[in-house]
């Protein structure tokens, strides 16, 4: 995401970025494929979750509340879920699945060269990341069929800036990045590759003639070429060389801030391949040398350089180079999870961690889940008792008043929180499959009992947790004033 502005609320100089990994079924321990990614922006900022409804009588028309962009919708619309900042209901949806499955990850900071933008410029009232997300899930029945969306209304309105947006449904995985003010790139996940980025543009191979595993704006080659951003004399095509390109300079240093991010990653799921952390040359999709599990997924979101000089927690440095994948101002990270040998209420899931992943827990919110406790729906920019954002959000902040004092307790808590929860879901869905046989509505209707015992038991642990928090902050200023004097 972007840079964005809240109107006659909040405003912040703050840019929004993110850090996006994908797997193929191939890829993982049980055959699941993942769509994933941080949304790291102002931790003023709270995330809500959001649910709507399929519909006959939708909305006509989009308007944006943050930017100047319009466009008419289809009166019939798909329900879906959305995770927005909380003054922008209804855009920045974000993450999560509408009503037939398709999931969607939206979206993903890139930036097309100075060189492409002048033959293609971005265009001011153009499509946006805030408005990607509620303009095309709604529409749409399959992954492939988001793409399509998604780029036809691209190469119709424009771009207004850079982004990467994903698609995942029960078949295929998509990834599309956008360039400059009109053109678009979108592969297909290979099913035995994990894929990982962080603010750049990723994408290079590009067979025109190879529909099945991409899709492409009209021209994309011809264009580069007509305006000197690919010589076919040099070799094949180069998305990325043709259309993005690599910064150093005093806004932005992809050496350092993106660059060490999949550097990072893919030395934790692959090892034995040997990147330089300052080069550009990292494999687009790669082989994981052990499978991927949901666990290892939140560990990466988690990661932070641990344990080196380059990490900026136990070392107690903000101005570390190395930009970390999980990040304070994060506002949440999202694990879409999808199991297509499972019912679609059970099989579809978005694992959701508010706030700073490190210092955060993941929890699931299953495709077939109709509501969520109030307080996950009622977060603003100020602290306050009774939304789920804050609570999180509190805890991670004393953790962060002495991380290495501090964060050990929530993150062994959490951690423990997370295996009861694998545990919980397991013996649930056993239960469920058995139920769902003969009587699918008393399933989903424990489905959505189980769900919200999951959250509220959520909230539960991060109150004990700021208590635990504040009584060893108490031990720990009394020894430091103690004054007792004889």
């Amino acid at each position: 995401m972007n840079m964005k502005k809240e109107k006659n609320i909040r405003e912040t100089t703050l840019s929004s970025e993110c850090t996006t990994i994908i797997v193929g079924d191939q890829m993982s321990t049980d055959g699941s494929r993942y769509l994933c990614r941080s949304s790291d922006f102002d931790a003023m900022m709270a995330i809500n979750y959001e649910f709507h409804e399929d519909t006959t009588d939708g909305l006509s028309e989009f308007v944006a509340k943050d930017s100047e962009f319009r466009c008419p919708l289809p009166k019939t619309a798909l329900g879906y879920t959305a995770l927005p900042d909380y003054q922008f209901p209804g855009e920045w949806g974000s993450a999560g699945f509408n009503s037939v499955g398709v999931g969607m990850s939206s979206t993903e900071t890139i930036f097309s060269s100075n060189k492409a933008l002048e033959f293609d410029p971005y265009v001011k009232n153009g499509l946006a990341e805030n408005c990607t997300y509620n303009i095309v899930l709604p529409y749409v029945r399959t992954a492939r069929e988001g793409v399509e969306r998604l780029g036809k209304l691209i190469e119709e309105y424009g771009s207004a800036e850079g982004f990467g947006i994903g698609f995942i449904d029960d078949k295929e995985t998509w990834y599309l990045e956008n360039a400059c003010g009109h053109h678009w790139l979108a592969c297909k996940m290979p099913r035995d590759k994990y894929f990982v980025t962080g603010n750049q543009s990723r994408l290079r191979d590009y067979d025109p003639n190879d529909k099945e595993n991409y899709l492409a704006s009209e021209g994309l080659i011809s264009f580069a070429e007509k305006n000197g951003l690919y010589d076919p004399k040099q070799g094949k095509f180069d998305f990325h060389e043709a259309y993005s390109h690599d910064c150093k300079d005093a806004d932005r240093d992809d050496f350092t801030y993106n660059y060490p991010r999949v550097w990072g990653i893919q030395k934790l799921l692959s090892p034995s391949i040997k990147n330089d952390v300052a080069r550009n040359t990292f494999p687009v999709f790669a082989k994981a040398d052990k499978e991927i599990s949901l666990q290892t997924l939140r560990n990466a979101f988690r990661f932070h350089y641990d344990g080196t000089a380059h990490d900026p927690y136990l070392h107690n440095n903000g101005r570390e180079p190395y930009r970390p994948v999980s990040i304070f101002r994060t506002t949440q990270t999202h694990i879409i999870q999808v199991r297509p040998n499972l019912p679609q209420a059970i099989g579809h899931i978005t694992y959701v961690a508010l706030d700073m992943a490190d210092l955060g827990v993941f929890l699931p919110l299953y495709q077939g889940v109709k509501h969520v406790p109030e307080a996950y729906t009622r977060g603003r920019n100020t602290a306050d008792h009774e939304s789920a954002y804050w609570k999180f959000r509190k805890v991670m902040t004393l953790g962060m008043v002495n991380y290495n004092a501090y964060a050990p307790i929530i993150k062994d808590r959490y951690a423990q929180l997370e295996i009861e929860n694998d545990r919980l879901q397991h013996d649930f869905e056993t239960q469920y499959l058995v139920i769902y046989k003969d009587n699918p509505q008393r399933a989903n209707t424990m489905l959505q009992q189980f769900s919200d015992h999951l959250l509220h038991r959520a909230l539960d642990v991060a109150d004990q947790l700021l208590n635990d928090l504040f009584t060893q902050m108490t031990l720990d200023t009394q020894k430091e004033y103690l004054f007792h004097g004889a």
